[in-house]
Parts: C-alpha cells; structure tokens; sequence
C-alpha cells in the first residue's frame, strides 16, 4: 500500500484513456474521478476505489466513516445526540475596549485545533474522534480535559494535517496537547488550573497555558502585540474565581487584532506574474452568499495543490466594508471539523 505526502499529486489509470489525479491537500484526499466527484457530503469524507487501492480499504474506512448503516456502530465515533450536539466545551465572548480586564487571567490565544478529551478519546467540537496514537494518550488522565492539539505559531495548517489523519502515525510527535481546563474538576477556575499542574502537567503530550493576571487595558494591549509580534493569534481572558459551563460564556473572552471566519471555495482565480500556472487567488463565499477573493496568506505549495472548490477554509481579515466584505482577507488554512457557512 502506499500514500500521498499533503500537498502531493500522483495519477492513476482508470478505465477511460486518461488518467485520475489523487491529491492530499492538508489530509483532505481527493481523486478526479466521477464517483469521487458525485460522492456528495463533505470532501474530507469522500472516498472511491482508487483511493482504497492506493492507500488500504482499512485506512480509507477509519478516515471516512463506515458506510451509513454502520457508522452508528463504529467504535470510537460520538453518535446520537453526542454527535449532534458535540463536544460540551466552553465558548468565548469576544473582548470589547469598555470592559476592564484587570484582574482577570491572561493567556496566549493558540491557533491550533480545539480537542476536548472525555477521558478516553480526543472529540473535536463536532463530537467527531480525533485518532491520536496509543503512545500519545497513554497516561492521560481519565477525568476530562479541555484545550488544543498545537505544533506552533504560525503552523495552523501542519496541525490540521496532522489530527486529519486516522492512522495515528508519527506525525504527532509534532504535537502538544495544551490543556487550559478541567472542566469535570470542582473548585473556582484557579484551583482548576492547579489540578491541571499537578496531574497532567509533568505528562510528555501535555503542557498547561500559562496564566497572569493582566494589570489592565494598558498591560492588555502591550501583552496583545508581544504575542502578535511573534506571531500569536491573540489572548484569552478568563474571569477569576469563574466556573466552567458549557456554551457560550462572558467569563471567558478572546482578544484579537484580526477576525477569522469560514467561507466555501467556489472558484479559483489564476495567477500572474511570479504566479502565472498557479493559484492567483481563492473565491471564498460567505454564508450571506458574499463574494470576495483571498489573495495572501499561501505557500508555494497550496497555490501549486490549492483548496479544492467546495471545501470549507478558514480566513483572517481586519473588518467588513460596508458592504460586508471582509477587509485585508489572508488565507490561513482548510478548516478542521467546522460547521461552515450555510444560506
């Protein structure tokens, strides 16, 4: 059996004269021919013979899903109304400049992939399985954790590569495991934090964020541009003594400089110029059916094997004109288990 590096193309013959293009962009794997194509769903749960023949039946099934009539079935899937509802994680506010954040706990915001671990398994937001190595979650407590799977800053899409796979391969040796709570943990969220350190904290997949209480709006705005500066995505501010709930919650706030957002691809631009024979741009729609382009924010590899049409993609952009197109949009990477923009 073989494999297709992410951001390679090989070919295979079909049945016709002309042969199939199978490509891995980010752990999305696709194949031009028909029953791919007119597979319907989502295309990182797509699949066809040529797929199966190349990479294993096995490790196609464990990456797509067992046919409907089975995935109820499948051991180590969320189903039922664990699926529909997903993982039950805190969601945060974002900031607003007349809210005083002295006092309250500060952290790095990573721009990684959120992973909630039920004591047994990584879950995704959407409840779907994260299939991490035996050796990586070996020792992970059995009570729940909350935080990210994270390679680095600036490294979102090496990330996603990597929690795509359902092979649990070496690929995550690249990984942390950055816990920021404890949710089934009793006690104030410091004392959370505390248990954090003192039963997770020494485990070789896992390191605990670093908190500080923030002095204020001054030592908010100077800690947002060291961490911008080095190529973090912004803060997280957590209410002292606060509890931790499920949904949306104003104990819990984001601080950002810039937006992101999803948005379907529904084209592809070509490149001129250093870029003629590639991808000039993405045509991104958002869930109001807008329109708009996103030109940066690409390696030479994804304009060579770009985001194909229909896939979902995540977006950074400094705010809407007053059209409602989002301003200075940068391409940041294929989205991971989001729901996407609907109409």
């Amino acid at each position: 059996m073989g494999d297709i590096a992410d951001g390679e193309t090989t070919w295979v013959q079909g049945s016709g004269k002309d042969p199939y293009e199978l490509k891995n962009v980010g752990g999305v794997y696709s194949c031009s021919c028909p029953a791919w194509r007119n597979a319907g769903g989502p295309i990182d749960r797509r699949t066809c013979k040529h797929l199966k023949a190349l990479r294993g039946a096995d490790v196609e099934l464990a990456r797509v899903g067992a046919p409907p009539e089975a995935r109820a079935a499948r051991p180590g899937r969320a189903t039922g109304e664990e699926a529909a509802e997903g993982a039950p994680v805190l969601l945060a506010h974002a900031w607003e400049p007349h809210q005083d954040p002295t006092g309250w706990w500060m952290s790095e915001k990573l721009d990684g992939v959120r992973a909630y671990w039920d004591g047994r398994r990584f879950l995704s937001r959407l409840g779907n399985t994260f299939f991490a190595p035996d050796w990586f979650v070996a020792g992970l407590p059995e009570t729940p954790l909350d935080g990210e799977l994270w390679v680095g800053r600036k490294r979102f899409q090496d990330t996603v590569s990597v929690v795509r796979r359902a092979d649990g391969g070496p690929q995550w040796r690249q990984l942390k495991y950055v816990v920021f709570d404890a949710p089934e943990v009793a006690g104030p969220f410091e004392e959370r934090v505390g248990w954090l350190h003192a039963v997770a904290g020494s485990h070789p997949s896992v390191q605990v964020v670093a908190h500080r209480a923030c002095e204020g709006v001054d030592d908010l705005r100077a800690e947002l541009a060291r961490v911008e500066a080095l190529g973090g995505e912004g803060l997280m501010l957590r209410q002292p003594g606060s509890a931790y709930v499920v949904g949306r919650s104003t104990t819990l706030l984001k601080v950002k400089t810039f937006h992101d957002a999803e948005g379907r691809v529904v084209g592809h631009e070509p490149g001129k110029g250093k870029h003629t024979g590639r991808l000039g741009a993405l045509v991104v729609e958002m869930a109001d059916g807008t329109r708009f382009n996103v030109g940066t924010g690409f390696t030479d590899d994804d304009r060579r094997s770009p985001p194909p049409v229909d896939s979902l993609v995540t977006y950074r952009f400094q705010e809407l004109s007053r059209d409602g197109v989002p301003r200075f949009p940068t391409y940041v990477g294929l989205a991971v288990d989001k729901a996407g923009p609907t109409r």
